[in-house]
């Protein structure tokens, strides 16, 4: 599905009204590119490390691996917020995504070396930790290529296209690694690849002229290290004064932990339980068809959210997404058949992505551009950190072969919890 596909939720003249400015195509192209370049570099390192004959792994060694790609959002969220809402954004987004492009090469080198373990993952760290700059750059920079009424939209494409982009880049991965071998050299050559979206995600960003991504206003202490320090807790106070945030936070945290569970088990049957049907497929194959899924997933959601949200109101499309999720995961999840587990991902990644949507046109809404990038790099920071703590303590219960129904079944209640802690932070008379 192209973009214009995406924007067919979008009425003709919202739809002109985004694609009319230069801007936004611009910030497309770059989020785009580097969401490419990071699907291909997550995927291209999981083949190395999950599926390769050279390499073992077990519920461990994989929850390892998705912490490593996952912890920058917290490690770096915090100094991203304090930085975007100080430094010239498109600086950062050129800067940022060229020093990535270099990362990228250094850590393919050293998969192809062999190297395992600590470095290994401390390059995987480097990468995706720059790359939370570029994602919290971009996401803080929507607003000035885009009119105010119209966020909602620019979300639904930008997220959600932006999403199924980086789903395409681990699509390629996994039809390069036949190609270019599933050996060690193979998975650094397919690794490696990924530094073409840091180059053409930094071509696009310096398109820009000095300044116009902002920031508009500086309200931060003069010294860069204070405003550092005080960067997490600064998101922390503006996300809880505004319920729409605060609420949204609470919902996708949940939709996080969840799905992190579904994750962890669903990687362990590829790997371990299940066997190649007629057209669903094991393996990485079979993680490349989940990731399809997911993606179609969020492709959906980008076309039902905004007249959902505007039918509804964001309170009720978030509950409902939140009560779908729950069915998913119990209706279907618990079948653990090859079928199920990829319209079970369909449906948990389309859900999760209404509420994701919803939430980043609040903090865009309802967040002033002076501390925007802090709640989005909070928002960064709390988005992973759920995920990895959910892999982490499903790592220590999970059977080796991923055959567990009773956690899925438990992914299942945390939708429901998350959904009374939702509706009980958010006020029935906020859209």
């Amino acid at each position: 599905m192209t973009s214009l596909g995406a924007v067919g939720a979008i009425n003709k003249v919202g739809a002109r009204r985004l694609f009319a400015g230069g801007g936004f195509r611009r910030l497309l192209a770059s989020r785009f590119a580097a969401q490419w370049g990071d699907g291909m570099f997550q995927a291209g390192l999981g083949g190395a490390v999950l599926f390769n004959p050279e390499r073992q792994a077990d519920p461990i060694a994989v929850a390892i691996g998705l912490a490593v790609l996952l912890l920058p959002y917290s490690v770096i969220g915090p100094f991203a917020g304090a930085f975007l809402d100080r430094w010239d954004r498109r600086r950062v987004l050129v800067v940022a995504n060229l020093l990535r492009g270099v990362l990228v090469v250094v850590t393919a080198a050293a998969v192809g070396a062999g190297i395992a373990g600590v470095p290994l993952y401390a390059g995987a760290l480097l990468v995706m930790g720059v790359s939370r700059f570029v994602g919290a750059g971009l996401s803080a920079s929507l607003p000035h290529v885009v009119d105010r009424d119209h966020l909602v939209e620019a979300n639904a494409v930008a997220a959600t296209l932006g999403a199924a982009v980086a789903a395409v880049g681990g699509a390629c991965a996994i039809a390069l690694r036949p190609v270019l071998g599933v050996d060690n050299t193979g998975s650094a050559l397919v690794t490696g690849f990924a530094v073409l979206g840091s180059l053409v995600a930094a071509v696009a960003a310096a398109r820009f002229a000095r300044g116009e991504l902002g920031p508009d206003e500086f309200d931060e202490p003069p010294q860069t290290m204070v405003a550092v320090a005080h960067g997490l807790a600064d998101g922390g106070r503006a996300a809880a004064r505004t319920p729409t945030v605060a609420a949204g936070f609470a919902a996708l945290l949940t939709h996080r932990l969840a799905f992190g569970v579904s994750t962890l088990v669903g990687l362990l049957l590829m790997r371990y339980w299940f066997t190649d049907g007629a057209v669903f497929r094991a393996g990485i194959a079979g993680v490349g068809q989940a990731v399809a899924g997911g993606a179609a997933g969020m492709l959906v959601a980008a076309v039902v959210t905004p007249p959902l949200v505007s039918y509804f109101g964001r309170r009720r499309a978030i509950a409902g997404a939140l009560v779908v999720a729950a069915a998913a995961q119990l209706g279907l999840g618990l079948l653990l058949a090859l079928p199920t587990v990829v319209i079970a991902t369909f449906v948990l990644a389309g859900a999760g992505q209404v509420v994701k949507l919803s939430l980043d046109a609040a903090v865009q809404q309802d967040i002033g551009d002076e501390v925007r990038g802090r709640v989005f790099a909070l928002y960064d920071t709390l988005f992973n950190v759920a995920y990895v703590v959910a892999v982490a303590l499903a790592a220590f219960v999970v059977p080796a072969d991923g055959y567990a129904p009773g956690l899925l079944a438990t992914a299942s209640v945390v939708y429901l919890v998350g959904l009374i802690g939702y509706l009980t932070v958010e006020r029935p008379d906020r859209g």
